[in-house]
């Protein structure tokens, strides 16, 4: 009987030595995944990349040499500036000289055109001035003429407030900006190379010969 109930006892306690049996086991595959994870970290985290330290700082002589050439690029900038601002400068005054000028000389043509009319007005004034007698009793010719003389001074009066001027050379020295020469007169109390008459009148727009002044120059006698 003890026999018996001995065998059933170990019977039923099988079991549960087998599952002690099993245990260990596992317990030493966690210990050695355990160590394997703390090697695998450790890996990880063992010495630094050499390559990842930080690299030394350049040396003084480089800083100054990269200074010099920024310092170079900066000045050439500057005077590139400069440059370009001086001909921005330039072309600004070129064009508002050039607009200037187009508003005072705008009417040259016209002005050409015009003072040809005022030749022949002042041409028909001294005719009929020529024309006119004084014992006339209906002087007519002579209020035409007065008529005419006032319409001159008038049509002289506007070009002046125009910039049109007419040239008086008689007695100053010949300018080939302004004068054309048509002949040669004797000097008789006149210097030599002086204006001594004038055929045709000349005309300036705000000092600009629009029209030269036909004239006789005074030379020296040849006997």
């Amino acid at each position: 009987m003890a026999g018996r109930s001995l065998r059933a006892a170990r019977h039923h306690l099988s079991p549960l030595l087998s599952l002690d049996a099993r245990r260990p086991s596992r317990d030493c595959l966690c210990v050695f995944s355990t160590a394997a994870q703390q090697r695998s970290t450790g890996d990880e985290c063992g010495p630094e990349d050499p390559h990842d330290e930080p690299r030394h700082p350049l040396s003084e002589r480089t800083l100054e040499l990269k200074a010099s050439k920024l310092e170079e690029q900066v000045h050439d900038l500057t005077e590139q500036y400069r440059k370009a601002l001086a001909d921005s400068e330039n072309v600004r005054r070129r064009t508002q000289k050039f607009v200037e000028d187009a508003k005072l000389f705008g009417i040259q043509s016209f002005c050409k055109d015009l003072v040809e009319v005022a030749d022949i007005l002042e041409k028909t004034t001294e005719s009929a001035a020529r024309e006119a007698e004084p014992s006339d009793p209906k002087p007519t010719l002579k209020k035409i003429c007065e008529g005419l003389s006032l319409i001159e001074a008038k049509l002289q009066s506007v070009f002046a407030k125009h910039g049109l001027q007419k040239m008086n050379p008689v007695g100053g020295k010949y300018d080939p900006y302004d004068h054309e020469i048509v002949c040669h007169v004797p000097a008789e109390g006149m210097q030599p190379g002086t204006v001594a008459l004038v055929t045709q009148d000349g005309y300036k727009l705000h000092g600009r010969t629009i029209r030269h002044a036909h004239v006789g120059v005074a030379v020296e006698s040849q006997e």
